[in-house]
């Protein structure tokens, strides 16, 4: 598994919480807050977009 340092969970309505985290190398990941260990990988920009979507309630169906 790659250091990867998690931000706090963000947590939406009810318990939908995910938490970001980025490797040294620069790499991003994102998780469901708990289960840290089954994670997905991108780039920062790809998932700063998807995050972005989330947020504006494009896609908080994934959650």
């Amino acid at each position: 598994m790659p250091d990867i340092t998690w931000e706090q969970p963000s947590c939406g309505e009810g318990a939908n919480c995910f938490r970001l985290g980025t490797d040294p190398q620069g790499n991003a990941y994102i998780a469901i807050a708990g289960k840290e260990d089954n994670y997905l990988t991108d780039t920062r920009e790809a998932l700063r977009t998807f995050i972005r979507d989330i947020k504006a309630g494009k896609a908080d169906h994934l959650l």
